[in-house]
C-alpha cells in the first residue's frame, strides 16, 4: 500500500478451535455476555490537532479475555473518516496495515489518496489499533536499544549470545504484560474486530488488510463467516506456515530474488561491472561479503560486515536498486571508502516490537522449538541452504521462551470470498507465501503482478487497484485469477 505504513510481517498456524461469531445484538443479556460490549455509545471526537478535523476517533471497551468477559476490560482506539455520499453508503472497511504490531489508527488518512472516488462514497473508512498496540492499551516491556533487533545471523562464537537476547526478550515481556500476554493473540483480535463492526451497527464486516493483515482477515472469516462481506488482502500470509515458517519462507525467497538479480544484473555488465555471466555477479558479491567479514567495509562513522550486508536481502527483491548498491560496495571495498548505505529502514517503537512478538508467540509458541541446540543445527542447515539468508531466519527468537496464548491458532480452511493482490518479488510475504493463502481460502482469486517489486500492491498498480476498486463496490470477484503486468514505479 503505497501511502501506508506497514511493518514487516513475522507471523502462524496450526489447528484450532472454533469459535462462533459473536451473538445478534438483539439478544438478551443472558444469552448474550457480550451485549454490554456490543450495545456501548461511542463518543466522536478530533483524533488530534495533527489530524484532519474529519478523521474522528473514540475508544470502545471490549474484554481481556473473551472467555471471561466479565472480567477486566481493555479499550481499542478505533478512527472514521465517513462515507462522502449519503445515499451511496453500503457499509465500513476496516482496515490494518500489518505487523504484528503495526498502529492503524491513521490508516483511513493514509489511504486517502489510494482509495477510488467511488470506495469512498461508499465506505465509511474505520482504523483501529489493535489490542496492545499504538493507542489500545499499549504493551511496553522495556527493550533496550540492542534487544529491538531480530537479526541475529549465525556465528559460533555469538550464538550462546542469542540465546541470551531471546530467553531475555521474552522474560521482560512476560515480566512487564503478566497474564495479559496470553490473550494479545489474532483470534482475539478478530474478536475485536467484530465487537467494531456491531458497535457501529453493521450487519457484516468489510475489509482491506495487508501483510500480517491478511492473516488476520483470514482469521476473521474463519470465525465469523456470517459476518464478512468483502475482504481484501494485499500481500499475503501464508497461514499454514505463520510463525517460524514465516522466517523461512523468506529464506528461500531471498535466495530466487538473489538468482534472478545476478541473471539481470549480468545482463548489463557495462553500467555495473559485476560480472558478465551470472555465476560471475554471484561470485563478485560473495567475495564483498567475504570481505566485509575480514574487514569491515567503510569507516569510523560507518562500516559494515559482511553479516550487515546479508541483513539487506531485501534489496535483492529490487533488481536495479540492487545493483546500484553492490556496486558501490565493491567501489568502497576497492578503495576502502565508507560504504554506501542500503536505505534500510529503522526498527519500529519499542510497543511495535514488543507486539509483534507478544502477538506471534502467544499464537505459535507451541510450535517453536524449546531446545536451544535444534536452533543452532538448524541454522548451520538453512545456512547451507539458503547461504544469503538462511541462517537469519532459523535462528533462535523470543518465542522460543513464551508461554502459550490462551488457545490454539485459527485453522484457516474455507471457501470464503476474498481478493488477493501480490506482488512477484515481495521480499516480506512471498509470492509462494500468497499462494499458500490462496489455497486455504478456496472461494478467492488471486491478481498477480508479474514483475511486480516491493511489498504491498495496493496503490501502486492501476490494474490490481481496478480489480480491488471493483470488487468493493460491486460484490463480484474476477471470473479466475488474474495477472497485472508491473508499472514503472514498480521496478526500482
Amino acid at each position: 500500500m503505497r501511502n501506508a505504513r506497514t511493518t514487516s510481517l513475522l507471523a502462524v498456524g496450526i489447528a484450532a478451535t472454533f469459535v462462533p461469531a459473536l451473538v445478534p445484538v438483539t439478544a438478551s443479556a443472558a444469552e448474550d455476555p457480550l451485549r454490554q460490549f456490543t450495545q456501548q455509545k461511542l463518543k466522536w471526537g478530533r483524533c488530534d490537532a495533527g489530524s484532519p478535523a474529519a478523521l474522528q476517533c473514540t475508544t470502545l471497551k471490549v474484554p481481556l479475555d473473551y472467555g471471561n468477559p466479565g472480567g477486566k476490560q481493555i479499550g481499542i482506539a478505533v478512527s472514521r473518516l465517513k462515507a462522502t455520499g449519503a445515499k451511496e453508503r453500503r457499509g465500513v472497511l476496516l482496515l490494518n496495515p500489518g505487523g504484528p504490531g503495526g498502529p492503524g489508527l491513521q490508516m483511513p488518512v493514509w489511504l486517502e489518496a489510494d482509495l477510488p472516488a467511488q470506495v469512498k462514497k461508499e465506505y465509511d473508512r474505520i482504523g483501529f489499533d489493535p489490542r496492545g498496540i499504538g493507542k489500545s492499551s499499549p504493551l511496553g516491556c522495556g527493550l533496550a536499544p540492542d534487544e529491538l533487533n531480530p537479526e541475529r545471523p549465525y556465528r559460533a562464537g555469538t550464538f550462546a549470545k542469542d540465546v541470551t537476547w531471546a530467553r531475555t526478550v521474552a522474560d521482560k515481556c512476560r515480566a512487564r504484560g503478566g497474564d495479559r500476554l496470553r490473550h494479545l493473540t489474532t483470534r482475539n483480535t478478530a474478536r475485536d474486530m467484530d465487537v467494531i463492526r456491531a458497535v457501529l451497527g453493521e450487519k457484516k464486516l468489510s475489509y482491506l488488510g495487508a501483510s500480517y493483515g491478511t492473516y488476520l482477515g483470514a482469521v476473521y472469516l474463519q470465525m465469523f463467516p456470517r459476518q464478512a462481506d468483502r475482504f481484501v488482502l494485499d500481500s499475503a500470509a501464508d497461514p499454514t506456515r505463520f510463525g517460524r515458517g514465516s522466517f523461512q519462507q523468506i529464506a528461500e525467497a531471498t535466495e530466487s530474488a538473489f538468482v534472478r538479480w545476478s541473471k539481470w544484473t549480468a545482463g548489463r555488465h557495462t553500467a555495473y561491472k559485476l560480472g558478465r555471466t551470472p555465476a560471475e555477479v554471484r561470485k563478485t558479491f560473495r567475495d564483498i561479503v567475504a570481505r566485509a567479514d575480514r574487514t569491515p567495509i567503510g569507516d569510523d562513522k560507518q562500516s559494515l560486515s559482511g553479516d550487515d550486508i546479508r541483513a539487506q536481502r531485501d534489496t535483492f527483491f529490487h533488481v536495479e536498486k540492487a545493483a546500484r548498491w553492490v556496486a558501490g560496495l565493491k567501489k568502497a571495498a576497492d578503495s576502502r571508502r565508507p560504504a554506501p548505505s542500503a536505505s534500510a529502514a529503522g526498527l519500529p517503537p519499542e510497543n511495535e516490537i514488543a507486539g509483534l512478538w507478544a502477538v506471534m508467540c502467544a499464537d505459535t509458541s507451541r510450535s517453536w522449538p524449546r531446545d536451544p541446540e535444534q536452533y543452532r543445527r538448524d541454522t548451520i542447515r538453512d545456512k547451507a541452504r539458503y547461504p544469503l539468508y538462511g541462517d537469519f531466519a532459523s535462528g533462535i527468537k523470543p518465542c522460543a521462551f513464551w508461554k502459550p496464548g490462551s488457545e490454539l491458532p485459527t485453522t484457516v480452511n474455507n471457501r470464503a470470498g476474498a481478493l488477493i493482490l501480490q506482488n512477484e518479488w515481495d521480499p516480506q510475504t512471498p509470492l509462494a507465501s500468497a499462494r499458500g493463502m490462496h489455497r486455504a481460502l478456496r472461494g478467492s482469486r488471486m491478481v498477480t503482478v508479474a514483475g511486480g517489486e516491493g511489498h504491498g500492491v495496493f496503490g501502486t498498480n492501476s490494474c490490481a487497484d481496478k480489480s480491488a476498486a471493483l470488487y468493493l463496490t460491486t460484490g463480484r470477484l474476477p471470473a479466475g485469477d488474474l495477472t497485472c503486468r508491473a508499472s514503472a514505479g514498480q521496478k526500482k
